[in-house]
């Protein structure tokens, strides 16, 4: 990759998550010229991509770098880019605050029962909850399956209206919003506990299937599940079947083994379930958070440094 002169490829596939103009504008003071790209074909010339999806294109073309504008990168073929010595980057940091607030939500919607009377408000439906429906989150637990960026943007909320923190992570360094350390094969013990799992690991192969049926028979009847992690982390049917079941309360989904949610799904009818288009991480200021990490990586690659956030 040339010192001098770097050319970023906008692929159009961002406009999932915000326009494509607007990380070339948010550049505009970087050392690197910015170009939005017509479809996968339009590399010539280009250095690198900023993308949402993967193309095959980013492989025949003569890119060094593909940028992904998430934080996951499952969906990118990580063998062959190395074997290609192209480098992938991805934006694993820049969700913290707003997969934090969209999980504060998720909770108070469950414990003061707003989901229940937006759904009655179209109905013109006045109904006083049970005396025993509703709650605080004051007092009650939680507990946050990985504690990365995304799980400690839910610890240190959670910790501000005055939960009590249990948190899960292969290295069990203290943390000061988590009040307990466990580690993955504690996993049942850490949730068995808790009014609220929350799920914010990344999909991996260790990962995969993390939560099943051993797991939502460990949680409370009126415990609740939030995933903003990845659907495959957890077993559906058998989030299905416990939900069916009563065996836990209820559980909020911003993310599903197959994304748009299939209009069959059951999921979609339970009114203990809380159904969201993944997009726990949407904030107006993603655009801006994205280009700090590209602004960042192109100071490296003109100082000759490893890139920050580098998968491959």
């Amino acid at each position: 990759m040339s010192e001098d002169g770097l050319t970023l490829g906008v692929h159009p596939s961002v406009a999932t998550i915000f326009p494509p103009g607007k990380l070339r504008d948010e550049l505009d003071d970087a050392p690197v010229v910015v170009r939005e790209m017509d479809g996968d074909a339009d590399t010539d010339g280009l250095d690198g991509v900023a993308t949402f999806t993967y193309s095959d294109a980013f492989l025949d073309a003569d890119v060094e770098w593909i940028h992904c504008v998430l934080a996951g990168v499952d969906a990118f073929p990580l063998d062959d880019l190395e074997r290609a010595g192209v480098h992938l980057t991805n934006s694993s940091g820049v969700h913290g605050d707003s997969v934090g607030d969209t999980v504060l939500g998720y909770l108070l919607q469950f414990a003061r029962r707003l989901h229940v009377y937006r759904d009655d408000e179209p109905k013109r439906t006045w109904r006083y909850p049970d005396w025993d429906e509703t709650f605080t989150l004051s007092g009650e637990r939680i507990c946050v399956v990985g504690l990365g960026t995304l799980g400690q943007g839910v610890t240190s909320r959670a910790q501000g209206v005055g939960m009590d923190v249990a948190g899960v992570r292969r290295t069990p360094t203290p943390l000061p919003s988590v009040d307990d350390l466990y580690t993955p094969d504690a996993l049942t013990d850490a949730a068995a506990d808790a009014r609220f799992v929350v799920l914010t690991v990344p999909l991996s192969e260790r990962t995969r299937g993390l939560v099943g049926a051993e797991e939502l028979a460990a949680m409370r009847e009126d415990a609740y599940l939030v995933n903003v992690a990845r659907g495959g982390v957890v077993d559906q049917d058998a989030l299905v079947d416990a939900l069916e079941a009563g065996e836990i309360a209820g559980a909020a989904l911003d993310v599903f083994e197959e994304e748009p949610l299939p209009d069959d799904s059951p999921l979609w009818e339970m009114e203990n379930v809380i159904v969201t288009p993944h997009a726990a991480g949407a904030t107006r200021a993603y655009a801006g958070r994205v280009a700090a990490l590209v602004r960042e990586n192109v100071k490296r690659i003109r100082d000759g440094e490893s890139l920050a956030n580098q998968v491959v």
